[in-house]
């Protein structure tokens, strides 16, 4: 029998960005065209024919390069291995990318025994991309073109804030909807009287933020193992916390909680109070 081939995470993580490149050619082509075809899923959610095609030419790449690997996606399911797992959305914030609104990218992760070890968040419509691996920290760069007579701009290791306090953090948390409907609303008011500040950026890029140091909470819930996976690494490797609201670690719980660390304990105290005895 055939052993199964062994690659470098620094060799999965270059086919990660690869992919990406790829994502982003078709996504950037389909946004705010004229006759983007929009239909409904059976769940409700809205889903469009570049959702479709993204996905497409990532499973495409995948098969060719990794060919023992499987695929877990959005759009079509899941496919082969749960060993080696890649976890692809193809385009986060659907809603927003048929609207035109910016605030969308493709999600690509690769779960090693249920464990995302790599992450890449793309979003060419910011001019974007965001990128990390276990154990060579989280990264960013631009994706616009540079300037004539500039060079591109190398790229920049995130760090996570260095708040320490509620009082002190800025938090995003999704939609008001999700926490009404798990329930939990009444906490996260709870919360926003305790912090400085709140808001809801939005699907990918409250994640990115909190990588950035720009933000300390980001939460929300409905969401998927493909809306996480991509987002636990890059946030973990900034320095930074990635569970669900619950404090479970993983993309698997139906919820996210990512903090830079230092608030964690803090606030899922708040979001998770004891029942009255």
């Amino acid at each position: 029998m055939t052993e199964p081939r062994i690659y470098a995470l620094s060799d999965d993580l270059q086919l990660a960005l690869t992919l990406a490149d790829a994502a982003d050619a078709i996504s950037s082509a389909r946004f705010t065209a004229l006759d983007l075809v929009v239909t409904t899923k059976p769940d409700r959610t809205p889903v469009t024919d570049a959702d479709q095609a993204v996905e497409r030419a990532i499973r495409a790449l995948i098969a060719a390069e990794r060919p023992d690997d499987g695929i877990l996606g959005e759009e079509f399911g899941t496919a082969g291995s749960t060993t080696r797992q890649w976890i692809i959305d193809p385009i986060d914030g659907t809603a927003g990318f048929l609207r035109g609104i910016p605030i969308w990218a493709t999600l690509i992760s690769l779960a090693i025994d249920g464990v995302p070890v790599l992450g890449v968040v793309s979003a060419p419509a910011l001019g974007k991309r965001w990128w990390a691996a276990a154990g060579s920290g989280a990264w960013s760069s631009d994706t616009l073109p540079a300037s004539a007579g500039q060079a591109d701009a190398a790229p920049t290791r995130l760090h996570v804030s260095g708040i320490e306090t509620l009082a002190e953090a800025s938090i995003s948390y999704g939609s008001l909807q999700q926490w009404d409907a798990a329930g939990h609303l009444d906490e996260l008011v709870t919360l926003s009287r305790q912090v400085w500040r709140t808001r809801a950026y939005g699907d990918m890029w409250s994640y990115m933020l909190l990588a950035e140091g720009h933000l300390d909470a980001a939460g929300e819930f409905d969401l998927q193992p493909y809306d996480m996976a991509a987002l636990a690494p890059i946030v973990q490797e900034a320095g930074g916390t990635f569970t669900s609201v619950d404090g479970r670690p993983g993309p698997w719980h139906g919820s996210a909680l990512a903090t830079n660390g230092l608030l964690h304990a803090a606030t899922l105290a708040v979001l998770n109070p004891a029942p009255p005895s």
